[in-house]
């Protein structure tokens, strides 16, 4: 299919055109992670509407919307002078202009910039619409085989570039036992591998040039993902997602005794969760992290107890 075809701004008009897209508004339009026909229909439309497109590189985007046979105006609006260019959004918006905001790749606002952009607008009042799209995170989780898990996850983006304050962030995540997922750029990959390398041989599935030709994605030790760069040098190129597996100590797992688990289960009756592990930890003398584990088990395990029973849907 040719990106360009003017039966795609057809199609965009025919599934998304009835619906109501209100002048003097701000959009927040996602746009594909590296494969143009990742784009939605209804981002189409909104783009073909737009009166201005502010945008984070003004180069990128007009070789992005003339793939889909878009000529518009252009707006630059970067980390470098986000501040700046919000208030001329500002005033076009109040113009009653229609201005979509687009980044590089992907959703703006997260991980890029967009958010004092929509901090400015919302501030004075003024509408901000959501249009989703392709996101690099989502499409990780979804091949990442987390079934058996809780859902439970927290987004840390890029990690510090700061050895010292990374390898503390990495400690967090150690303590966590929940999934993590985390942003990195190609040069800064092996930094990263050595930081994750002290989680052993805790589960992480990487995702390498997600949706473009060459994507990669795969599952591996922690402390193996410094190999797996360097079995290729094609490896250090791309943009970067990974996912950092839960730690996966159920209540009833035999590294806990029972009078252990009834320790920590009267503390969380009353307690705080952090804080009853610590005690807990204080009195049996475990290991915070596995009682951390235990703790969110039988947290989970409570919760669906207390639950009323699901209807059909």
């Amino acid at each position: 299919m040719s990106a360009s075809s003017p039966s795609l701004l057809t199609a965009a008009q025919d599934a998304a055109g009835h619906q109501h897209y209100p002048q003097g508004a701000l959009y927040m339009v996602a746009t594909p992670i590296g494969n143009l026909a990742d784009v939605t229909l209804r981002a189409l439309q909104v783009l073909s509407l737009a009166d201005t497109v502010a945008c984070e590189d003004t180069r990128h985007t007009a070789g992005l919307l003339q793939g889909y046979g878009l000529h518009k105006p252009l707006l630059a609006l970067h980390e470098h002078n986000e501040a700046e260019a919000a208030q001329t959004v500002v005033q076009r918006l109040r113009a009653g202009q229609r201005v979509a905001y687009v980044s590089d790749a992907g959703t703006p606002g997260v991980s890029d910039p967009g958010a004092r952009l929509v901090s400015a607008v919302q501030a004075l009042g003024l509408r901000c619409l959501p249009i989703p799209g392709a996101s690099s995170l989502t499409a990780l989780l979804s091949v990442a085989g987390l079934g058996g898990a809780s859902g439970r996850f927290v987004f840390a983006g890029f990690l510090s570039p700061k050895t010292t304050e990374r390898q503390r962030e990495v400690q967090a995540m150690a303590d966590d036992a929940r999934a993590c997922l985390l942003l990195e750029a190609p040069h800064r990959m092996e930094a990263l591998a050595q930081a994750l390398a002290s989680l052993g041989g805790r589960r992480i599935t990487v995702g390498r040039e997600l949706t473009k030709q060459y994507e990669e994605v795969a599952e591996l030790p922690a402390d193996g993902l410094g190999a797996w760069l360097k079995a290729g040098s094609h490896r250090l190129r791309g943009e970067f997602v990974l996912l950092l597996h839960p730690q996966a100590v159920a209540a009833g797992d035999d590294t806990l005794s029972a009078s252990v688990l009834r320790t920590l289960s009267l503390l969380l009756a009353e307690l705080p969760l952090k804080r009853a592990v610590r005690l807990c930890a204080d009195i049996t003398g475990e290991a915070r992290n596995a009682l951390y584990d235990a703790a969110l088990a039988l947290r989970h395990e409570q919760d669906a107890g207390s639950e009323p029973p699901a209807e059909d849907c």
